[in-house]
């Protein structure tokens, strides 16, 4: 620990050591919108080692020697512009791009320059192209960001209609889904079959495997990072789409011309009209809607403010007899200050919150079962430009958890305050980019956490059989969790179209979703660490291989990767999931994931897509469970294979075919059976012993662009979803079989076969 100190210490203060220099900086916007586009390229031509990338607001600050340049400035989708140079002091240089992505081919998942994928020293970072996601095909016509991040190596999707995914051998908990830096703790809606994500108001979406930078935590697998449209400030626009169940539309616009704009954009399902048609439906729900708004103002060029926030909700009711809500809530308040050249701050002020509530009625009564999450979280983040080798990002944050885990509440059932849980999270970060020599590049940092767990509610001490011993009920803090979590990624150039890479972080886990199911549900609970639940550790370790072809139109990668995880939550055998103290019913051990993973794309051209594949293997051992031997965990999946195309056939219509197979999640079934007073009791072994049937489906999709005309673009959308009628099993039980009664039956559920889609997409401007 003391060595790895003091290499810290020398990598920080190697940052500061650079020539006379100065500073050019400022913001790459679009021309059409103003919109900032992250992660822009300006680089000095011929030299692409003298670059940097624009920050997740559009920023720049490149430091060079006195002299004269030629910058490039680029981004996927734009045309590309110079900018000669005389750099004799601090200077002050805003970009804006002209927007040709309707004269060039698409790219579903792109990098900021050719062999950025190469290059950069960040391993496991998946950038995707959201403009170009009405490519792929759809389920019941709605573009869903999510289902594209399913698509690549090492993710894996929950199954059909699911937006629920596992990364590198991780449970649907461990991704931090981040909307505009606040979490996410449901991202589905309708039982799965769409994502929270409305496509049009998205901006960018990144993709991390577990090797995230330490601006990122709280969850041991992945983080997704989404960012909403900022709003046009040039021009107002209606943009939206009509599909067979859902229709959308979004507003944006100026507020006051350049300086200012706005952005409103809703959704909603009417799955629920249809179902008035049959009388023995016509009482019943069945729809969600959300809603996304962001307003931003420049108040000069060193300050903005932006706002934004979701709001999303879930509703299925059976007659008035039985009804279920879930939904998200965020909030986000930021202010953009730049200090001078080569400082930009950021503070933040977020508020996230998840809640469900079931809803039975009987004659006399009506019960409710309610579950709700709230963040409050404030966050100060400074980014520092020292030199052109380095960019520094350092800063804090503190959230305030409040969490009701399931309370039953009636007429005569209040509900209990003792049962709601407080906690405090807190963390500092360093992380710097560092371009060491000409082709080595380092990415590394630390993050030092800490859990507080608040008193004022009930806590419980446990016995070793699992039974409460006692009630502990106190003003002070019940427990504290500390964590140290170092980050370190290398990337070694061999030549301008391969490196190799290696990387390890430490990732801690105080918030924890306790599930019976893959896919998870919306009736899952969340809960915090406590006196009896530790935070989860991840160590992740991972070696990969990058090499481009053909003037970067083909892409290859390989990545090994292994993580030992701490602290893992799984019920034991017989559980009763029902319970009102979790704790009891929870054992907790270790586990490992362990892979490999293959991408091939191409890039350029009329035809383009992707080929991944990941062979892998994830396991846990828990005292208590599997004659406390190693068992593989239910999301393990040995085989996972996607192959994606897209073909522009002319200007106006373009196809697209999507397969995808998947090893069956593992099971547990019961290995045999007894009968007791007439009632037939399933005998359970081997945790998780046996496999679910293969899982592989072909899609298809087909888009027709119209003429454009001077206001109105308009296109069609065709999709078939499960193309060749591949009845995948949702669900297997078991049974008696009704002509032999000695005998077992195992009984599939599926879903559906076909699903045909047809959406009209339109932009009004």
């Amino acid at each position: 620990m003391k060595n790895f100190h003091i290499f810290f210490l020398l990598l920080f203060f190697s940052s500061f050591l650079s020539a006379q220099s100065y500073t050019i900086s400022g913001y790459v916007t679009d021309n059409k919108t103003g919109e900032s586009l992250i992660g822009a390229v300006t680089m000095v031509k011929n030299n692409s080692k003298l670059g940097r990338a624009t920050n997740d607001y559009g920023f720049y600050s490149l430091t060079l020697p006195k002299g004269n340049y030629e910058l490039i400035f680029s981004y996927v989708g734009h045309v590309k512009q110079s900018q000669v140079v005389n750099l004799n002091s601090n200077k002050t240089l805003n970009v804006s791009l002209i927007d040709n992505s309707n004269d060039l081919g698409e790219v579903v998942i792109s990098a900021n320059r050719n062999n950025d994928n190469v290059r950069q020293s960040q391993m496991g970072m998946e950038k995707i192209s959201v403009e170009t996601v009405s490519k792929l095909p759809v389920i019941f016509g709605e573009r869903d960001i999510l289902k594209i991040i399913q698509l690549l190596p090492g993710v894996k999707s929950g199954g059909d209609g699911q937006s629920g995914f596992t990364v590198r051998g991780g449970t649907i908990d461990q991704n931090l889904i981040l909307l505009d830096d606040a979490p996410v703790y449901n991202a589905s809606h309708l039982l799965g079959f769409f994502s929270t994500f409305n496509s049009d108001a998205i901006k960018d979406v990144a993709l991390y495997k577990g090797t995230a930078p330490s601006q990122f935590g709280g969850r041991i697998s992945s983080v997704v990072d989404v960012k909403m449209n900022e709003g046009d400030n040039q021009h107002y626009g209606v943009s939206g789409g009509i599909g067979l169940i859902s229709s959308k539309l979004n507003i944006e616009g100026p507020i006051q011309k350049g300086k200012s704009s706005f952005l409103l954009s809703g959704r909603r399902t009417y799955a629920d009209i249809f179902l008035k048609l049959d009388d023995r439906f016509k009482n019943n729900q069945l729809y969600f809607y959300d809603f996304n708004a962001k307003f931003n103002y420049k108040f000069s060029d060193k300050d903005r403010l932006f706002v934004s926030g979701y709001f999303g909700r879930d509703i299925l009711g059976i007659s008035n007899r039985f009804g279920i809500d879930w939904g998200n809530t965020t909030a986000t308040m930021r202010w953009n200050h730049l200090y001078n050249t080569k400082l930009f701050a950021n503070t933040s002020l977020i508020y996230s919150s998840y809640n469900y509530s079931i809803n039975i009625k009987n004659d006399s009564d009506q019960i409710s079962i309610l579950s709700t999450i709230k963040d409050l979280n404030f966050k100060q983040e400074l980014q520092y430009f020292p030199n052109s080798n380095n960019q520094w990002k350092f800063g804090y944050n503190i959230i305030h958890h409040t969490i009701t885990p399931g309370q039953i509440i009636s007429d005569t059932i209040p509900l209990d305050k003792r049962k709601i849980k407080t906690g405090l999270e807190s963390a500092l970060y360093a992380n710097n980019d560092w371009q060491a020599t000409d082709n080595l590049k380092v990415n590394y940092g630390v993050r030092i956490s800490n859990f507080l767990v608040l008193g004022g509610s009930d806590y419980y001490v446990l016995s070793n059989t699992k039974t409460v011993t006692d009630t502990i009920n106190q003003s002070k803090p019940v427990a504290s969790f500390f964590n140290f979590e170092p980050r370190l990624s290398l990337s070694y150039t061999l030549n301008e179209a391969s490196s190799l890479k290696l990387a390890f972080t430490r990732n801690t886990q105080n918030m924890h979703l306790i599930t019976n199911s893959v896919s998870g549900s919306p009736t899952d609970k969340w809960i915090m660490n406590t006196n009896n639940i530790k935070p989860e550790i991840g160590d992740q370790i991972t070696i990969g291989y990058f090499r481009n072809f053909n003037d970067n139109m083909y892409e290859f990668s390989a990545e090994t990767y292994y993580k030992a995880m701490q602290n893992q939550i799984d019920y034991k055998d017989n559980a009763n999931d029902r319970t009102p103290i979790v704790e009891t019913e929870l054992l907790n051990g270790k586990g490992r994931a362990y892979g490999l993973e293959l991408l091939l794309k191409k890039n350029k051209g009329k035809f383009t897509g992707w080929l991944g594949y990941t062979l892998s293997r994830t396991e846990k051992k828990i005292d208590g469970i599997n004659n406390n031997s190693w068992y593989v965990a239910r999301q393990d999946r040995t085989h996972d294979l996607s192959i994606v195309t897209m073909y522009d056939i002319t200007k106006r219509w373009n196809v697209s075919v999507v397969w995808v197979y998947q090893t069956g999640n593992a099971v547990t079934f019961p290995s045999g059976k007894y009968e007791i007073a007439g009632q037939t009791i399933w005998l359970y072994t081997e945790r998780n012993g046996y496999r679910m049937p293969a899982y592989h489906r072909l899609d298809l999709g087909a888009t027709y662009k119209f003429k454009e005309h001077k206001k109105l673009n308009s296109e069609l959308s065709f999709s078939l979803y499960n193309a060749y009628g591949r009845e995948n099993p949702y669900i297997i039980t078991f049974q008696k079989s009704e002509t032999e009664p000695n005998k077992t039956v195992a009984v599939q559920t599926s879903l559906f076969k076909w699903i045909p889609s047809i959406s009209w997409n339109f932009t009004f401007k």
